[in-house]
């Protein structure tokens, strides 16, 4: 008696499972490795042919000589990949001291690569990783050691 009850509730639940469990995912990653390849692998960044982040993940950055990313306490995951535009420009004082880089400088390339939440509307904010590429790239004399 108790297999004419449970059987069709079993075979759902297996049905279920392979269809949202296995199907569905990989439907949906074939997808997105077909319309966004570069988004659907994370938006790694390479340096000299070698991988040094994603643009979509923080990166750890120890030295005073870069932008860092946001403090774990403002940020509900700890791995947001951005800053607000005015966190940037607390720490040009930091860099300029650090680096030699004139803080106008270090200002126009935060406000060279301002992004905003909803396209053209929305918070400002910058992409950390983004913002030391471009440091290393214009000063290979200063940043030579992250070459």
């Amino acid at each position: 008696m108790s297999k004419q009850i449970y059987g069709p509730a079993f075979r759902l639940a297996i049905i279920s499972l392979v269809l949202c469990g296995l199907l569905f995912p990989l439907v949906i990653t074939g997808f997105a490795q077909l319309l966004l390849p570069y988004q659907a692998n994370g938006e790694l960044v390479t340096l000299h042919g070698r991988y040094v982040g994603s643009y979509l993940i923080a990166q750890d950055f120890n030295s005073t000589m870069f932008f860092q990313p946001r403090n774990q306490t403002y940020s509900a995951s700890g791995v947001d990949p951005d800053i607000s535009v005015q966190d940037a420009y607390s720490q040009i004082p930091r860099i300029q001291a650090t680096t030699g880089i004139p803080s106008e400088v270090l200002k126009q390339i935060v406000d060279g690569n301002v992004e905003r939440t909803l396209w053209i509307v929305g918070d400002p904010y910058v992409n950390v990783l983004k913002l030391n590429l471009i440091l290393i790239e214009k000063y290979p004399s200063i940043y030579s050691s992250f070459q």
